[in-house]
């Protein structure tokens, strides 16, 4: 972690989805961490983001987190499945973020969160960007997956 660069990255179309969905695996925020702005037609949230990217270097730690913004563009409307956005504090992981294209470009965008619950976005086009916002800190150690 001592030569870190942020992370920046953008999607705008269904094939740049899979590389921030990546980075966004395994990052951890509070529901209070997430807003619906309607009057901008945005989606927000900053989360602790795991260092996919470093750790892949290493076969050992130390491994790292960051904090994380990331925000949807061009929503029209914001649904939630087994997430209860009132529960501010209630902390959920990220395991993967989605692309359903619809007509012209519109669609919906689907966090899916451990646990099986999920946020979808209804979007009119795909525009989404993630920055990091810190430093990296020591994390408590590698996500598992089955499949690893």
């Amino acid at each position: 972690m001592k030569s870190y660069e942020p992370l920046r990255l953008a999607a705008e179309d269904a094939g740049d989805l899979p590389a921030l969905s990546a980075m966004l695996q395994d990052a951890v925020a509070k529901v209070g961490d997430f807003a619906h702005l309607p009057q901008e037609r945005r989606f927000a949230f900053v989360a602790n983001r795991f260092l996919w990217e470093d750790a892949a270097k290493r076969k050992r730690g130390p491994y790292g987190r960051v904090r994380t913004g990331v925000h949807f563009d061009d929503v029209l409307a914001v649904r939630a499945k087994a997430v209860r956005m009132d529960a501010k504090d209630a902390v959920v992981s990220v395991l993967a973020v989605r692309f359903e294209p619809g007509e012209d470009g519109a669609g919906t965008v689907t966090l899916d969160l451990a646990g099986g619950g999920a946020i979808a976005l209804d979007v009119e086009c795909l525009n989404v960007r993630l920055s990091d916002l810190t430093d990296p800190w020591a994390a408590r150690g590698k996500p598992e997956h089955p499949e690893d």
